[in-house]
């Protein structure tokens, strides 16, 4: 039964405001977004629409706090204390992350109460690396100088494009070691999921966070372009298509202003000879669903041997047929929407082109039968397919499968790489010799052993199309900090006692 109680419940409190130098302000227009519920395709919230002038006002405020503030100027320390009042503030707010989600992109209830529950933990962590990162190291030195320091300081004002699948936990790879770096930040949201930003935008401004260092507003592309193109920003931290984060590093590369880039992906699930088609068929189907297939790292290339191919394919599409598609937020329901109509239309094209390619359909390839309202798509599973075509090459960003035949591993790891990304991977194998091997042929950011699986404890990002830079761990502080080489002929008072 669904829960009406948190079904179309708007936590928020200042929607038709942007939030600029610590305070909640008009938008300079009269422009809104209507965000969209995709299970009901009806309206679930209304926000305030910047303009390019409400992006020049966001960034003067965090070039003024970065420039003028008092915020660059504590050490990681202090910043952290902040750090670690924003994670309490997640998890007090789990709930209401938890209820926007679904009401904005699809995402299960339940999926999103679990998520939700992680991501203070993201800030929690940089707040950790305040007393294990070395800011300042001494090095030995060949200038002639009694004493060489490395010393990583702030990048500067960071512009983070947050996209609409997964914003809480986006947000918080850019804005946590953005924060502990000591960079101030304008976040621009996605029109189509604004939710988490505003969200994010009350707890920092309930933590006391000095004016202008954390700015938040949701915008389209003339007003994202303008943040890009903004002589203001030192460096964006961006998420979205490889199209768009190209566009994105070709106008920055115009002022050698500094990127990270977390892209899309077309991530290949390699089946070894020796490994159960079923127990693969069952673990790839696990996650295949998760968020309708709406995450870039998904394993949607399945590469098997080609004597293995037509078992691979009549598993997972079983598997498939079994995920019940439904509501978000009833408990039952094992998928839920797409985000948007356009979304469910793109999703759609791929699968007209791949039975116009004569792809063998294993399973789905329509709408559910009975959800006559919402954005649903049957789990969709295509097998022989040519992994030169659209299916085999092109991110869908939806729950359809590719069945790929190999002629042996080396053939399976040539059709991996054949692809112009390399964001994540899998294995599967019983033997973590072989899996290993095969691991470090893979060029891709992550390679799992026997399932998707993914660590931003250590680092997560792409090669190729997939990215540029890594978010999570060390890996995705170091984006946000410059590094400069002190060279003194004496020893400072700080350094005295060492």
């Amino acid at each position: 039964m669904t829960d009406a109680n948190v079904n179309g419940r708007v936590p928020l409190r200042h929607p038709d405001r942007l939030y600029i130098n610590g305070e909640w302000v008009k938008p300079e227009g009269e422009d809104h977004f209507d965000v969209i519920a995709p299970a009901t395709e009806q309206l679930y919230l209304r926000v305030a629409e910047a303009g390019t002038g409400d992006i020049d006002r966001a960034v003067a405020a965090a070039r003024a706090a970065f420039d003028e503030g008092p915020w660059p100027r504590l050490s990681p320390a202090e910043r952290a204390v902040y750090l670690q009042a924003i994670a309490k503030k997640l998890t007090e707010r789990a709930p209401d992350v938890a209820a926007i989600w679904p009401n904005e992109m699809g995402i299960l209830h339940s999926l999103a109460t679990a998520y939700a529950g992680t991501v203070g933990g993201l800030y929690q962590y940089y707040a950790g690396q305040a007393a294990r990162f070395p800011f300042e190291e001494e090095k030995r030195t060949f200038s002639g100088a009694k004493l060489g320091l490395l010393v990583r300081e702030p990048v500067g004002v960071v512009g983070a494009i947050i996209p609409w699948n997964g914003p809480i936990s986006l947000i918080a790879f850019k804005l946590a070691p953005a924060l502990l770096a000591g960079c101030t930040v304008v976040i621009k949201a996605s029109p189509e999921a604004p939710g988490h930003a505003l969200l994010m935008a009350e707890i920092v401004q309930e933590v006391g966070l000095p004016p202008g260092v954390v700015n938040v507003l949701t915008a389209d592309r003339t007003a994202s372009e303008a943040l890009v193109r903004h002589p203001g920003i030192d460096k964006i931290a961006f998420t979205g298509s490889s199209a768009a984060g190209m566009r994105i590093a070709s106008i920055l590369g115009g002022r050698m202003a500094r990127y990270t880039m977390e892209l899309g992906g077309k991530s290949a699930a390699l089946i070894l000879d020796d490994y159960d088609i079923e127990t693969a068929a069952r673990t790839i189907a696990c996650s295949a669903g998760d968020m309708t297939g709406q995450v870039c790292a998904s394993l949607t290339r399945v590469i098997v041997p080609r004597d293995r191919h037509d078992r691979m394919l009549e598993a997972l599409s079983a598997e498939f047929s079994r995920i019940r598609v439904g509501d978000p937020f009833d408990p039952a329901s094992q998928m839920g929407p797409l985000a948007t109509r356009r979304q469910r239309d793109r999703v759609e094209g791929f699968i007209a082109q791949a039975k116009a390619d004569g792809f063998t359909l294993g399973t789905g390839g329509g709408r559910p039968h009975g959800l006559d309202r919402g954005f649903f798509i049957e789990p969709t599973v295509f097998g022989h397919v040519d992994n030169r075509s659209a299916l085999g090459q092109e991110e869908v960003f939806g729950p359809v499968l590719a069945v790929i035949p190999a002629q042996d591993e080396a053939d399976a790891v040539a059709l991996a790489n054949d692809s112009p990304y390399g964001l994540n991977a899998a294995v599967f194998t019983h033997d973590a010799d072989r899996a290993y091997a095969v691991a470090r042929r893979l060029r891709t950011g992550t390679v799992g052993h026997n399932g998707l699986r993914l660590d931003f404890s250590i680092s997560f990002g792409g090669f190729k199309q997939s990215g540029v830079g890594r978010e999570g761990g060390t890996e995705g502080l170091m984006p946000y900090l410059e590094a400069k080489t002190v060279l003194l002929d004496g020893k400072p008072s700080h350094r005295a006692g060492e």
